[in-house]
């Protein structure tokens, strides 16, 4: 039984640093960014709440 498989780009293939993937990549850091942005700010809101 063959596997069907998309066919292997043959422009540039392998080269990374693609406007997409630079876009994920991008979007990935300022996603975590935010998230500890907000985790900082919940540590931050407790801390004062109790004192």
């Amino acid at each position: 039984m063959t596997t069907h498989r998309a066919p292997k780009s043959v422009a540039r293939p392998g080269r990374p640093g693609r406007p997409a993937e630079r876009a994920v990549t991008a979007g990935l850091a300022l996603a975590v960014a935010a998230g500890l942005a907000w985790a900082g700010g919940m540590l931050y809101t407790v801390v004062e709440w109790w004192s």
